[in-house]
């Protein structure tokens, strides 16, 4: 009874709402590009589809039917730049949700292993390292042999790489908790340097 008086009440709305809905899943098959085609023509096959956007909203459709279209087409616009790169790169992932869980996973981890919400100073400098290591001992934990293969060259040109990270970040620190100090310091050296000839 009270679905039969909202379905009355609401008749006029269906066609349109179907339209739109018919519309946004042709948009959804141009994108899930089931024949793998690249980039350029699955570009110029939605290009086509938003071209035909503005005339479905001129049926009797509601204000916000119509808010809704206007509020898809500015996200698309927002994206489009990147929204077809996934066709001619292989391995691409054509959304972000995957990384996005990598990064709540690694989140989770820390705040589990130290106890702080947010993130660690030492992840902001060595995350590249950090990051990276984690992600590697889940998918394959690493044996000890495998460990000892790392080439030792190249382990001292990342240590001294990430040192000169941390030494930046000192410096911060130390310009945030004494400013004063600081700057007479830099502007010390920076005398002496202009008195070289």
């Amino acid at each position: 009874m009270i679905l039969d008086k909202a379905l009355t009440a609401t008749a006029e709305r269906w066609p349109s709402l179907i339209l739109f809905f018919a519309w946004v899943g042709q948009a959804t098959a141009i994108l899930n590009n089931p024949r793998q085609q690249p980039a350029a023509l699955v570009r110029a096959q939605y290009q086509a589809l938003l071209a035909s956007f503005p005339a479905a909203l001129l049926t009797p459709a509601g204000e916000t039917l119509r808010e809704w279209g206007y509020h898809f087409l500015k996200i698309t616009q927002s994206y489009w730049t990147g929204l077809f790169q996934c066709y001619d790169v292989a391995g691409l992932p054509r959304t972000d949700n995957d990384l996005e869980h990598l990064f709540g996973k690694l989140r989770h981890q820390e705040r589990r292993t130290t106890g702080r919400k947010v993130a660690t100073p030492s992840l902001i400098i060595r995350g590249s390292v950090r990051v990276l290591s984690a992600v590697v001992s889940w998918l394959r934990p690493l044996t000890p042999i495998q460990l000892g293969q790392v080439d030792p060259v190249r382990w001292q040109e990342e240590r001294r790489r990430l040192g000169k990270l941390r030494q930046a970040r000192v410096l911060q620190q130390r310009f945030r908790q004494h400013p004063e100090p600081y700057l007479a310091a830099l502007e010390a050296r920076l005398v002496k340097l202009s008195l070289l000839p």
